[in-house]
């Protein structure tokens, strides 16, 4: 697990790059042709990586209710985000990872609910929602990427 850690822990480290250098305005900015912005993309992604190993194992999630309802899959930015709420964000990309290979190190993932993604993609145990995780989160940096050519 540690090389799965050490590729979370890098595309954490672009996601933070995105947040601090980037204003506020940029990372709310919806370019033309797409239907999410900078901060959203972000979210998802610890979003996505908490239901994948933490709620298809069973667990609490690190994260609020309120935040999974605002960036699971199928939602768009609906209102301009805070500075607060990217503070926030921000807290999270790193502090969900380190409880994540903390949980893992103490084997508390015993149960698990396969789940096959919308790409096809059969994730069968918590160990590999981790890994996934690491896929899902460099395709939305790609879309970032994207995103940045428009601000």
């Amino acid at each position: 697990m540690s090389n799965t850690f050490e590729i979370s822990n890098s595309s954490r480290n672009i996601l933070l790059n995105f947040l601090e250098n980037h204003t506020l305005e940029e990372l709310n900015k919806v370019p033309d042709g797409f239907s999410n912005n900078l901060i959203w993309n972000i979210a998802h992604s610890i979003v996505v990586q908490q239901m994948l190993v933490y709620k298809l194992s069973g667990l609490s999630m690190m994260v609020p209710d309120e935040m999974v309802d605002k960036y699971k899959r199928g939602t768009r930015p609906e209102a301009f985000v805070t500075q607060v709420e990217i503070d926030e964000i921000k807290k999270f990309l790193f502090s969900t990872l380190e409880q994540s290979k903390e949980d893992f190190a103490n084997d508390i993932f015993d149960q698990f609910m396969p789940f096959t993604t919308s790409t096809g993609f059969h994730v069968k145990s918590a160990h590999f929602a981790m890994e996934f995780s690491n896929y899902h989160e460099a395709t939305h940096i790609g879309v970032m990427m994207q995103i940045k050519k428009f601000l």
